[in-house]
C-alpha cells in the first residue's frame, strides 16, 4: 500500500533525508517545502505502519505530484504532528501570562519537538483575567492566520483552549487557586466563549459542587465541550453529567476521586460512557504504568487522549517556578507544589509522553500515536484538517527513528 502526499526528483536520483543541504533545496518560492519523501514507515488512518511515500505540496499533504524530487526516509517511522489539548506551558512561559510572546514562544517549543498543534489550559484565576488570557489569544490567532509570514507557520498551531477552572472542586483543587473557584454559570461561561471569539473548546465542571449542573450542561453543550475536572463526584453524579452531555474528562486519575470495586466514582463512569473522551498525561510521575494500561482495558484506545499538563518548567533546569500564582519545585520531571507537595503539572512535552507510554509502559506505538494525533483532532474537532498523514489535510509530520528519537519536524510543510 502506498499512500502519496507531494513532489521532487533532481535528475532522477533519491537525496537522503534529512541533508545539511535540505532546507535550501526543496523550498519553492514561496518557502514552502515541496518534496517526495519516500521509504518511510507511514501511519494511516487505519492506525497502522506501512511502507509507502508522501507528498507535500503548497503545504498540504496530496495524493500525487507532476514533478519534485524524492527524498530517502531512510526507514523512519512518518507519523502526523503531535496534538496536545492540555498543557500550561513551556521554556518559562505560561499561557496564562496572558501575552502574545508567551504564546509564541510555548508554539516554538512545541513544534521543535514535533507537537505541532496545541490547546493550552487556563488556571483558575479571576474571571476578568481569564477574559484577558483568552483575548489576548483570540487576536494573536487572528493576527497569525491573516499574516502570510513563513515565520508563522514555524510554530504549533492553536487549535483551541482548554478551560480548567474556575468551575471546580475545592477538595481536588490540586494546583488550582482556591480563592478563585465558582460555581458554573452560563453567563460566565458566555464571556470566555465570547472573549475567546470560539477558542474555547472545553469547559471543565465539578458536578458535585455545582446543584444543576445538568441544566447547565444542556444549556452550553452545543457550544462548547463540558469536561470533568478537578472533581470529587461519585460515579452517581459522574454518569448524570455525562448523561447530560458532558464529553471530556480532564487527566484521568488526577485530581478526582480513586477508583474502587464499590466506588468507581469518575473513573467508572468514563468507562461506562462510550462518548467521553478521557484524557492520560503519561510522564511516568502521575500515573502507573499499570493503570495506564487499564485504563486503555477499561475505555478502549479510541477515546484516550494523551496530554502532557506541562508546566512553565518544561524544557528548563531544575528549580523554583509559578503555576497560577503558586510556588512549584521542579526535579527532573517531578513538579510539586512548593507549600504541600501536591503535584503540579508535568514537566516533560508530549512528545516525551508519547515515548514513555511505548518505551515503559507497553503501550503499542501504533496505539500511543493514535491516542496524540488522530484522537485529539477528534476530540477538538479538528479532524477534517489534523491529525493524520492524508491527502489535503495540512502537512504537519514528524519523523522518528527506530528508538523514537526525533529526526525531523515539518510543520505546514515548512521545515522546523
Amino acid at each position: 500500500m502506498e499512500i502519496r502526499c507531494g513532489p521532487w526528483r533532481e535528475n532522477g536520483s533519491i537525496i537522503n533525508f534529512p541533508g545539511p543541504n535540505l532546507t535550501k533545496l526543496f523550498l519553492n518560492e514561496g518557502g514552502i517545502l515541496e518534496v517526495i519523501i519516500k521509504n518511510v514507515n507511514l501511519f494511516t488512518e487505519k492506525k497502522e505502519f506501512v511502507k509507502g511515500e508522501i507528498f507535500i505540496e503548497n503545504g498540504r499533504f496530496t495524493d500525487h505530484s507532476e514533478t519534485g524530487p524524492e527524498i530517502d526516509g531512510k526507514g523512519c517511522y512518518a507519523i502526523p504532528g503531535l496534538i496536545d489539548l492540555h498543557l500550561h506551558g513551556c521554556m518559562g512561559y505560561d499561557f496564562c501570562d496572558g501575552s502574545r510572546e508567551a504564546i509564541e514562544k510555548i508554539a516554538e517549543y512545541e513544534a521543535s519537538v514535533g507537537v505541532t498543534g496545541i490547546a493550552p489550559a487556563t488556571m483558575t484565576l479571576p474571571v476578568e483575567e481569564l477574559e484577558q488570557i483568552l483575548s489576548t489569544a483570540a487576536a494573536y490567532n487572528k493576527d497569525r492566520f491573516n499574516s502570510q509570514s513563513k515565520e508563522c507557520s514555524k510554530g504549533a498551531d492553536l487549535l483551541g483552549i482548554n478551560m480548567e477552572g474556575p468551575f471546580i472542586s475545592k477538595v481536588k483543587k490540586g494546583a488550582q487557586n482556591p480563592d478563585y473557584i465558582l460555581p458554573c454559570s452560563p453567563e460566565i461561561s458566555q464571556r470566555f466563549l465570547d472573549a475567546s471569539h470560539g477558542l474555547v473548546k472545553f469547559i471543565g465542571i465539578a458536578p458535585e459542587d455545582n446543584p444543576g449542573f445538568e441544566n447547565f450542561i444542556r444549556q452550553m453543550k452545543e457550544k462548547v465541550n463540558i469536561s470533568l475536572a478537578h472533581t470529587n463526584a461519585d460515579y452517581t453524579d459522574a454518569m448524570a453529567a455525562f448523561s447530560a452531555g458532558a464529553n471530556h474528562a480532564v487527566h484521568l486519575y488526577n485530581a478526582m476521586p480513586p477508583f474502587s470495586h464499590r466506588a468507581p466514582g469518575v473513573i467508572g463512569a468514563v468507562a461506562d460512557s462510550p462518548h467521553v473522551y478521557a484524557e492520560l498525561i503519561c510522564d511516568g510521575v502521575h500515573i502507573h504504568p499499570s493503570a495506564v494500561r487499564g485504563a486503555f482495558s477499561m475505555m478502549g484506545a479510541d477515546r484516550i487522549v494523551l496530554i502532557s499538563d506541562s508546566m512553565r518548567a518544561t524544557g528548563m533546569p531544575d528549580g523554583r517556578y509559578s503555576l497560577g500564582g503558586l510556588d512549584v519545585d521542579v526535579k527532573g520531571n517531578r513538579a510539586t507544589l512548593t507549600s504541600d507537595g501536591a503535584l503540579a503539572g508535568s514537566a516533560t512535552n508530549l512528545m516525551d509522553c508519547m515515548r514513555t507510554a511505548v518505551q515503559e509502559m507497553g503501550i503499542p506505538l501504533e496505539t500511543a500515536v493514535a491516542c496524540a494525533t488522530i484522537n485529539p483532532a477528534k476530540s477538538l474537532g479538528v479532524e477534517k484538517q489534523y491529525g493524520s498523514i492524508s491527502p489535503g489535510k495540512q502537512a504537519d509530520l514528524v519523523l522518528l527513528d527506530k528508538d523514537l528519537k526525533l529526526q525531523q519536524v515539518i510543520k505546514s510543510g515548512t521545515l522546523i
